[in-house]
């Protein structure tokens, strides 16, 4: 990644935090009317899984063909998100709970609230809740345009 590119996505994960966390200071102008309508969607959970992602917002990064997407995520007690990938890298934020996160090629990690994690594009990777409560994320994708957030893996 070159570095303008981890400039870019440090800014929005930055500003998408800030944001989510009712940190800015400065007044928001409300989004187009188009992303005003997907950032108030109803939870939209991945098939025959415990995850959902309540979409927070989608603009436009320095890189062409990419956008980012910020959503908040949350994973059922007991649940696994499900095996899948990104068309872009996910870079998420655990803001309640605990989970384990399983990256295909590396040792599984359990991250808890105030840490985050980074999964490169196109890598498989799932996420389990082994508590009883459920597991909260910040995550932002920055992803290429015009593809599912998110595809099932085998």
């Amino acid at each position: 990644m070159h570095f303008s590119s981890r400039a870019a996505v440090a800014s929005v994960l930055c500003t998408s935090a800030l944001f989510l966390l009712g940190g800015c200071a400065a007044p928001q102008a409300s989004p187009p009317p188009s992303q005003a309508s997907q950032a108030s969607q109803a939870a939209q959970p991945a098939p025959a899984s415990g995850l959902s992602r309540t979409l927070v917002g989608k603009a436009d990064v320095s890189t062409p063909g990419r956008e980012a997407v910020v959503a908040r995520v949350e994973v059922a007690p007991g649940a696994r998100a499900g095996r899948h990938t990104h068309p872009g890298d996910e870079i998420s934020y655990v803001s309640e709970g605990q989970v384990d996160l399983l990256v295909d090629g590396q040792p599984p990690r359990t991250l808890k609230a105030g840490e985050s994690f980074v999964v490169p594009a196109g890598v498989v990777h799932d996420a389990h809740n082994a508590s009883n409560a459920a597991v909260k994320l910040i995550g932002v994708y920055v992803v290429e345009k015009g593809k599912p957030l998110a595809t099932p893996a085998p």
